[in-house]
């Protein structure tokens, strides 16, 4: 709406000069994101997400299994990559703010969710309480099974929720 000049929202001025937005301008004559199927948003009713949902139940075993203090190193000789400004290629990321572990395998399970909501097939709270509910099946696996586990998933096992909040 603020591209094509019929409301004014507080926009980046990156977002308005972005080459992505008018490409798809140009391809599809709207400034909104085109989605792979013809009807747009979920024409049913649904909830939760199945891909979320297993994205949530996943990254909370791997978060209760890892130290989620340790820089997440890519490659074995410890570089992370990153894709090239045109997407086609990688190279080295130099930059700072590497997530920890416990980050990267957050933004994993949400990019997961997140994907089948571009498309059109979910709406985001059906990622978002799938996120939770799988997360709330790991715990309660993990909690049930913990008398089984050794070394490092135990009982002191510190992991931060999809909320923010810590589970011990």
């Amino acid at each position: 709406m603020t591209a094509s000049g019929q409301a004014h929202y507080p926009l980046n001025a990156d977002v308005l000069g972005s080459t992505a937005l008018h490409t798809v301008f140009s391809k599809s004559d709207t400034y909104f994101l085109p989605q792979a199927f013809p009807e747009g948003s979920p024409q049913h009713p649904s909830y939760t997400q199945g891909h979320a949902t297993m994205a949530g139940a996943c990254a909370t075993i791997l978060k209760a299994a890892f130290d989620g203090r340790v820089q997440f190193n890519a490659l074995p000789d410890g570089a992370i990559m990153t894709a090239n400004e045109n997407g086609h290629s990688l190279v080295y990321y130099t930059g700072s703010g590497c997530e920890p572990n416990h980050g990267e395998i957050n933004k994993l399970a949400s990019n997961i969710g997140q994907a089948q909501d571009f498309v059109g097939i979910h709406w985001r709270s059906d990622y978002e309480w799938g996120l939770r509910l799988g997360e709330a099946a790991a715990i309660s696996v993990l909690s049930h099974q913990s008398n089984n586990y050794v070394g490092k998933i135990s009982r002191a096992s510190r992991s931060p929720k999809v909320d923010g909040t810590t589970i011990v």
